[in-house]
C-alpha cells in the first residue's frame, strides 16, 4: 500500500512528523561538528568541514509491507527447486530481513558523509553561544530590518490568507444582507410539503411557494464567501534596533609567556574574534597588548607582533579603563572584557590588579573572562600544584562578582570546551 498526498496545498500536513525528523538530524549533525572541532586547528574554525552521521539518524519513517506476512508475487531467476504454486517455507528466526546492523563477517552500512559550508559550520558551532547579559542601551546605525505584523490587506499571497478574518467578514455580510440559512430553506420546503398534503388553499400554497423561491434565489445571489470578504495577513519591514557593544581583548606578551602559551592565548582570541564578527552586526573589538607597558594595537599587530618585555598586568587594566572612559560611555555601551595571561606578574602589582579589577573594571563590564594559559606539557598547566600570583589575586575578586569568570587552558584541545563554557547561553559563570 502506497499513500501519496496529492493535495494542492500541503502546508502544515504532517508538519509535526517532519519537524521531529529535522530535529533528529540536527542533533546528529551538531554532534558530528563537535567531534570534528576536537581534531582541527583553531585557525581553521572559519572554514567548512566534512562530517559523517549514522545513516539511522537521517532515515525518515515510511509505510512498507511486512515481509513476514501477506502475499507477494516474485520472480526468482535460476530457481530449480520450486515451480509456480509451491509454498516457500518461511525463514526461521525473527526479523524482517534486510537488516542494517553489522554482521559477523564485518558487513554493515557506511555512515552518511557530507561537507558543511563555511556558513553552515559557523552557524552550528556558534549556535548556543552569546555575549552574556547583553542589554539594549541605545540604537546605533539602523541597518537591520525585521518583519512585523501590520494588520490585514485585501490582496496578498495565498500563504498569508487569514481564514478567521475572512470567515468573520463573510458572516457579517451574510447577516447584514439577510442571506437565508440552509435550515431556513429546508423549513420552508417542509411547510410547503405539509400544506400541500393537507390540501391547503391555492392562496396559502402560492404564498409559501413565493417565500421558498425568494429564499432560494437570495441564497444563490448572495454568496457564502465573496471576494470582498477575503483578507490577508500584512507584514511590514521595520527597523530592528542594534545593540552597541565593545569587547576588550587583553593579552600578556611578556617574556614569561613561552611560545606555547602565546599560541594558546592567540587561539582563544582568534576564536573569540571570529565569534563576535559572525554573530553580531555592530560590536567593536579593542585589542590591547601588554608587557611592562600596555598599548592599543590593530588586529594584525595583536596576533602577529613578536614584541616582548617585562610583566606589569595592571597597565593593561589601566589602558582598558582609559579607552572606555574616552570612547565608550556606560550609559550607551555594553562593555565586555577578555584577558589571557600565564599568571606571572610583578609582585607588588597584583594588589593593584585586585583594586582595579574589583573596582572600576568590573563595574564597567557586563561580563569579564580571565583565561590562564599553561605551557601544554603533559596536556596540562605547568606548575599546576600551585596557583599563580594573578590567579590568587583574581580569586579574591571572583566570589563577589557573578559576571566574572576564570578558566585555565593548558592544551590546544581544551580551547573549544573552555570557550563554550565562558560564552554558553545561560551558562554558569563560576
Amino acid at each position: 500500500m502506497n499513500i501519496v498526498d496529492r493535495r494542492p496545498n500541503p502546508k502544515g500536513k504532517s508538519l509535526s512528523n517532519r519537524q521531529r525528523f529535522l530535529a533528529r538530524a540536527r542533533v546528529e549533525v551538531k554532534s558530528a561538528v563537535q567531534d570534528a572541532l576536537r581534531k582541527r586547528k583553531v585557525a581553521d574554525v572559519a572554514h567548512g568541514e566534512k562530517v559523517a552521521i549514522p545513516s539511522r539518524g537521517i532515515t525518515e519513517p515510511v509505510f512498507h509491507h511486512s515481509r513476514r506476512t501477506g502475499k507477494n508475487d516474485i520472480v526468482v531467476p535460476g530457481n530449480k527447486e520450486y515451480v509456480r504454486g509451491d509454498e516457500i517455507p518461511r525463514p526461521q528466526g525473527g526479523g524482517d530481513g534486510g537488516g542494517r546492523d553489522g554482521s559477523p563477517d564485518g558487513g554493515g552500512e557506511d555512515p552518511f558523509e557530507f561537507t558543511l559550508s563555511k556558513d553552515e559550520f559557523l552557524d552550528l558551532f556558534f549556535e548556543d553561544l552569546e555575549l552574556p547579559d547583553l542589554v539594549k542601551k541605545s540604537l546605533r546605525d539602523t541597518t537591520a530590518v525585521d518583519l512585523q505584523r501590520a494588520g490585514y490587506t485585501v490582496t496578498g499571497s495565498p500563504s498569508n490568507l487569514s481564514v478567521p478574518r475572512t470567515m468573520r467578514n463573510s458572516m457579517a455580510r451574510r447577516i447584514a444582507l439577510h442571506r437565508p440559512k440552509l435550515s431556513d430553506i429546508e423549513a420552508l420546503q417542509a411547510r410547503f410539503d405539509e400544506a400541500k398534503e393537507r390540501g391547503a388553499s391555492e392562496r396559502e400554497l402560492a404564498e409559501l411557494m413565493a417565500l421558498l423561491d425568494r429564499s432560494t434565489r437570495r441564497s444563490k445571489i448572495i454568496p457564502y464567501i465573496d471576494p470582498i470578504d477575503v483578507r490577508y495577513r500584512r507584514y511590514e519591514r521595520v527597523p530592528k534596533p542594534n545593540t552597541e557593544a565593545v569587547m576588550f581583548c587583553l593579552m600578556d606578551v611578556s617574556g614569561s609567556m613561552t611560545e606555547a602559551m602565546k599560541d594558546l592565548a592567540k587561539r582563544f582570541f582568534m576564536l573569540l574574534h571570529v565569534f563576535l564578527v559572525r554573530r553580531y552586526r555592530h560590536v567593536d573589538v579593542v585589542f590591547i597588548r601588554h608587557t611592562s607597558t600596555a598599548e592599543e594595537v590593530d588586529e594584525e599587530t595583536f596576533f602577529y607582533s613578536r614584541e616582548t618585555g617585562g610583566t606589569v598586568v595592571s597597565t593593561a587594566l589601566d589602558k582598558m579603563i582609559e579607552i572606555a572612559r574616552a570612547r565608550y560611555p556606560t550609559d550607551r555601551w555594553n562593555i565586555y572584557g577578555a584577558q589571557a595571561s600565564d599568571g606571572d606578574n610583578y609582585g607588588a602589582d597584583s594588589s593593584r590588579c585586585v583594586s582595579l579589577l574589583g573596582g572600576e573594571v568590573l563595574s564597567l563590564c557586563q561580563y569579564y573572562a580571565y583565561v590562564e594559559v599553561g605551557d601544554g606539557m603533559g596536556g596540562g598547566l605547568s606548575g599546576l600544584s600551585r596557583d599563580s600570583d594573578l590567579w590568587r589575586a583574581y580569586s579574591e575578586v571572583a566570589p563577589a562578582h557573578q559576571h566574572f569568570a576564570m578558566r585555565r587552558v593548558g592544551d590546544p584541545a581544551q580551547i573549544f570546551s573552555v570557550f563554550h563554557e565562558l560564552f554558553a547561553k545561560g551558562g554558569v559563570r563560576a
